[in-house]
């Protein structure tokens, strides 16, 4: 793995993993917002490689970038199937075991009861060694060890578990976050203000995060820049835009750097 000060070049590639990827089945969105959240931290994306769910080709793949690269990031292949080889093939390429994490079949349970099969327990294994990436989404927590992040192949419980990778990645310059909570509205209703202004201020990062719940659902709408003026401008502007299209319930929540 590279190494060396924040101020030299800090690299990482990306891994999807899947046959849905490679057959057409699936079109891949994974890349480019991963490429959008690694440049907001300072974090050059050097190489993407798109792989079958194979293990040998899995692991081999991953051994190549991790020793290459400072980090790489996976996506795809930690569901209940019996295709779901990301985490066995990640264990492998370390040298260690699978496990349950008691953490994750707690949640599991939590969801489940009586219905937390096996299949759905092969969510639930992390290599020892590895620790937990947020889901903020829905669904169990990706997982991290050494300095390779595995994450969901799903478009959005993907993008939920990078605001966990963020904090952990070495970069040169200090990136400020600001969230915009739209309540009562769906992404359908937010997509096109949002579309403009991330289009508006290409060197940003804007992120749409659903969520659900007993007290209502909506979208927390993050916004990351390492210009804190550009960032307070384009909330103001993000705000305006939500209202002019009719989404009234609208407010920025936090303000961090």
């Amino acid at each position: 793995m590279a190494s060396g000060g924040a101020s030299e070049r800090v690299t990482a590639a990306v891994l999807i993993i899947g046959d849905e990827i490679l057959s057409g089945r699936t079109q891949d969105t994974n890349l480019r917002d991963i490429a959008r959240y690694l440049g907001v931290h300072g974090v050059d994306l050097a190489e993407a490689r798109t792989i079958p769910d194979i293990h040998e080709e899995i692991v081999e793949a991953l051994n190549a970038l991790r020793h290459k690269y400072d980090y790489v990031i996976t996506t795809g292949g930690i569901g209940p199937t019996h295709d779901d080889i990301t985490a066995d093939a990640v264990a492998a390429a370390f040298g260690v075991e699978l496990y349950e994490h008691p953490e994750i079949i707690a949640q599991l349970t939590e969801r489940w009861g009586d219905q937390l099969n096996s299949a759905r327990r092969r969510m639930a294994r992390v290599p020892r060694g590895g620790d937990l990436v947020k889901n903020p989404v829905q669904g169990p927590p990706g997982f991290t060890i050494g300095n390779v992040f595995t994450l969901a192949g799903v478009p959005a419980i993907m993008r939920g578990m990078l605001e966990d990778v963020g904090p952990r990645l070495r970069n040169g310059a200090v990136t400020h976050s600001r969230t915009v909570r739209v309540e009562g509205s769906g992404e359908g209703t937010i997509a096109a203000p949002l579309e403009a202004v991330a289009k508006a201020h290409p060197q940003m990062s804007l992120g749409s995060y659903p969520f659900f719940g007993p007290d209502g659902f909506g979208s927390n709408l993050v916004l990351r820049s390492r210009d804190p003026e550009e960032l307070s401008a384009t909330v103001a502007e993000l705000v305006a835009a939500l209202k002019a299209a009719g989404v009234e319930n609208v407010r920025e929540v936090e303000a961090a750097a």
